[in-house]
């Protein structure tokens, strides 16, 4: 059966980077019973989460982009992953550690029902280190889908500004950084830098960007195993006994592309897979293969727990 393509989202986030408190806000709205319809009345969760109604919509929209919440039938409802991570009893309900900005980031840029058009575009289909604004607003608009073609420039630039901002601190004109430009969690990541300016054939100033293509310490063996068996439940994975090597460095939404890691730091982490997993996962490299092996169970929860094991 082919399966199509779910429709990306191009807006919503109300030009606002998820801040730092809005998600640890959100889940805790949504904690315990009868909270379900924190989003139904935007008066209401103004006044439950303490920001204006822009940035309810666009908390929303960050909360449901990082699947930490999902909608029901009956409101919105956290998720598992959602309520482990920074739930009351969750591993870090103030971002304390970089591995929950990194989980963030990989959820994110991986979330297969209603996948972001700028994080699927510059992170999988993007393919040098460096970009400039004016680049990617071209390469953005050529990558639309046919029925989208007609879409405004200013939503398509919109979301490149969000996408930036997200990595990289933003700063006002006169380089003061002001209420409208605070600073997303995701900046400490260090995995988007601004890397300096040119000339533009408009004759104008411009930013340059650069991806941090190097190896990346904060990110842990028992992350990319969490984020390999993510990868693997996948409706497009989820029926392979094996994965091939490519599949988790280079190809869409792999580890290597969404974290932007070289191959030889992906290769040690596979590595590593068999003892942080305790043999569930493993991988085997031969002359003739290179592939990941499901040796037996392992839950998406235990995975998630053992990123965190050291800070218990």
């Amino acid at each position: 059966m082919i399966q199509t393509k779910p429709q990306p989202r191009y807006s919503g986030h109300e030009t606002f980077v998820c801040r730092y408190a809005w998600l640890p806000k959100v889940v805790g709205a949504l904690s315990g019973k009868d909270n379900g319809a924190l989003f139904k009345d935007e008066d209401e969760a103004m006044v439950r989460l303490g920001i204006g109604k822009n940035m309810v919509r666009s908390a929303k929209f960050w909360a449901e982009a990082a699947q930490i919440i999902t909608d029901s039938p009956e409101g919105h409802r956290l998720t598992p992953f959602g309520e482990r991570l920074l739930g009351r009893e969750g591993h870090d309900q103030y971002f304390e550690q970089l591995e929950t900005l990194w989980l963030i980031h990989w959820k994110i840029a991986t979330n297969s029902k209603r996948p972001l058009y700028h994080w699927d575009q510059m992170l999988n289909h993007w393919h040098r280190s460096e970009f400039s604004e004016s680049e990617a607003k071209i390469f953005l608009e050529r990558g639309l889908p046919p029925e989208q073609a007609k879409r405004s420039k200013r939503t398509l630039s919109d979301g490149l500004r969000v996408f930036i901002n997200s990595y990289v601190q933003a700063k006002g004109k006169k380089g003061e950084i002001g209420e409208d430009n605070l600073d997303c969690p995701l900046v400490e990541l260090d995995l988007l830098r601004w890397s300096g300016d040119r000339i533009n054939s408009d004759n104008q100033r411009e930013s340059i960007y650069s991806f941090n293509i190097e190896d990346k310490p904060s990110i842990s063996s028992e992350l990319i195993a969490y984020c390999i068996n993510d990868l693997w439940s996948s409706s497009h994975h989820r029926a392979s006994s094996s994965l091939g090597f490519r599949i988790v460095s280079t190809e869409e939404s792999s580890p290597g592309q969404v974290f932007k890691l070289p191959e030889a730091s992906i290769r040690a982490h596979l590595d590593a897979l068999s003892s942080v997993t305790r043999g569930a996962i493993v991988f085997e490299e031969s002359q003739s293969m290179q592939q990941i092996w499901r040796r037996g169970n392992v839950s998406e929860m235990d995975l998630l727990d053992a990123i965190f094991a050291d800070y218990q």
